[in-house]
């Protein structure tokens, strides 16, 4: 049960982060949410990373822009609508889960953007390489 559940989580930020990328794109996300997971810096589960960011004390809800992964904050609904889409990111989570550690295509990578936005704290990583339209940071 809580395996389907960290792959689940994992599907999703593969869904929302990567959806549109070549299949190695969406395994190095994916290795990003593993390497934060091996990380002393980071949660030490799937769900608590793709989830990892700032909630209300009130609601308990995250606050909108506040979070690590921006589809978990962005106020929109998490709730997959192309399903085969969702199916394929299903699909590599379980790949990359059953084969973690084995071969990490990001080497290490904690950090990645889109090629479309330049964060500030990019800046102060070292770039490790390009995937689809994402850069990895260590």
């Amino acid at each position: 049960m809580i395996v389907s559940y960290m792959l689940t989580c994992l599907a999703l930020n593969i869904y929302f982060e990567a959806r549109n990328q070549p299949v190695m794109g969406q395994i190095g996300v994916s290795m990003v949410v593993l390497n934060r997971v091996n990380s002393t810096h980071y949660p030490d589960n799937v769900c608590d990373v793709v989830k990892q960011g700032i909630h209300s004390k009130i609601s308990g809800y995250p606050l909108r822009n506040k979070c690590q992964f921006s589809w978990y904050c962005d106020g929109l609904t998490d709730t997959p609508k192309d399903l085969d889409a969702y199916r394929w990111a299903e699909i590599i989570a379980k790949d990359v889960w059953d084969h973690k550690g084995k071969s990490d295509i990001t080497n290490g990578s904690l950090f990645y953007h889109s090629i479309s936005v330049r964060p500030k704290w990019a800046e102060q990583k070292t770039f490790v390489k390009r995937i689809g339209d994402h850069l990895f940071y260590k």
